[in-house]
């Protein structure tokens, strides 16, 4: 009776995304058809019950990838109606407000991802495009590429070091509030296995549909393109993050000021960076907007394609900025650019850049359990 009780108030606490996903677990963990796919299921496997953090755990931990759904005897029509890809979208989207900080903001982004992220670069742009338009220097003579003749570097600091400060502490709260809700014990991490959980989160390794043939997108077709993508955007991503670190070790450490000559470090981390950035971001536009609706939750599309306008746009605006930065059009190209850089890291905490953190812990709380014995469900002797 008290088990069943216990049980009834997991149930109560359980959100309705939480409640469905927690059903096709123990289908899931019934059939173990799809064990070998990916991490998900031997994760799965070592769970008799699913409680809210365990859900939480498993749906970070599932890379979308679509092989499940396509190889599963009860998935739709069915009557058991399993959707495993489905079911763990909405809870991963249910993740993105519980574990936000602060938590209104994330509730916020969950209900209006696509126009509060595209809002707030808008808005910056605008308010920058404004303001050198007052001073009179939105269109001038060409500056050989002098940023901070238009912006001085002591404001520029100040905006993004406030900016990225910001961003970071969300990122790191979120972060925590996750890791602590998934693995309330504090425990030391085995010998290998964050090296382990860093080489899975840098290559993918759960893009390849657990064979290495990779996603199914809109059919039963396998794909590499998805993880080529992300591959390309992430570090893409990287080198332009590489980009101004280098930048700013040149101008405190070095002395060496901005501008930078076309083949110097900076410019040239940038560049490529910018153009893996341009091409991963319209390939996975282009894979959300033909994707089967079966694959993921449709309610989070608008969110996910605000991210990726986002990181779009802000490859995009940077790339037209180095292009056309010895003319007289740089200081408008530059305030366009530096606004979407700002909307892109102030709205970065609340959408599907906070996934991948959460699912980098998820890989790490795999690796860790891999190494540990664990309960095996029953009917696996």
């Amino acid at each position: 009776m008290q088990q069943l009780e216990a049980l009834a108030r997991e149930a109560t606490a359980l959100a309705a995304g939480e409640i469905e996903a927690a059903r096709q677990l123990q289908i899931c963990n019934a059939c173990r058809y799809c064990e070998g796919f990916c991490a998900v299921f031997p994760a799965m496997t070592r769970r008799l019950d699913f409680n809210k953090a365990d859900i939480h755990y498993l749906a970070n931990l599932c890379h979308n990838c679509g092989a499940c759904l396509h190889a599963c005897q009860y998935a739709p029509p069915h009557e058991f109606a399993v959707n495993f890809p489905q079911a763990m979208a909405k809870v991963r989207a249910q993740t993105y407000a519980d574990f936000a900080w602060p938590p209104a903001l994330g509730a916020l982004y969950k209900r209006n991802g696509l126009v509060l992220a595209l809002a707030t670069a808008a808005g910056l742009a605008l308010f920058l495009v404004l303001g050198l338009a007052l001073s009179g220097t939105l269109w001038h003579r060409p500056m050989q590429g002098d940023f901070y003749a238009v912006f001085p570097h002591k404001l520029m600091v100040a905006l993004f070091g406030a900016v990225f400060g910001l961003a970071l502490l969300a990122m790191a709260m979120g972060a925590r509030r996750f890791w602590g809700s998934v693995s309330p014990e504090p425990a030391r991490a085995p010998a290998g296995a964050a090296a382990e959980a860093v080489a899975s989160a840098l290559t993918l390794k759960y893009l390849d549909g657990g064979h290495g043939e990779g996603c199914n997108e809109e059919d039963d077709r396998f794909t590499q393109a998805r993880r080529l993508f992300h591959h390309l955007t992430f570090y893409g991503f990287l080198f332009c993050f590489a980009s101004t670190c280098v930048a700013t070790l040149y101008h405190y450490a070095l002395d060496w000021r901005a501008p930078y000559p076309v083949d110097s470090l900076p410019v040239m981390l940038g560049l490529w960076g910018g153009l893996g950035l341009l091409i991963g971001a319209a390939g996975l536009l282009w894979l959300n907007l033909r994707r089967h609706p079966s694959h993921g939750d449709a309610q989070q599309k608008p969110m996910d394609r605000g991210f990726i306008v986002l990181l779009f746009a802000t490859s995009l605006t940077g790339l037209a900025l180095l292009a056309w930065r010895e003319t007289s059009a740089m200081a408008l190209l530059l305030a366009v650019h530096l606004g979407v850089v700002m909307g892109l890291f102030l709205t970065l905490p609340y959408g599907k850049f906070a996934h991948g953190i959460y699912r980098c812990a998820a890989l790490l709380k795999f690796a860790i359990e891999k190494r540990q014995p664990g309960r095996v469900a029953a009917g696996s002797e």
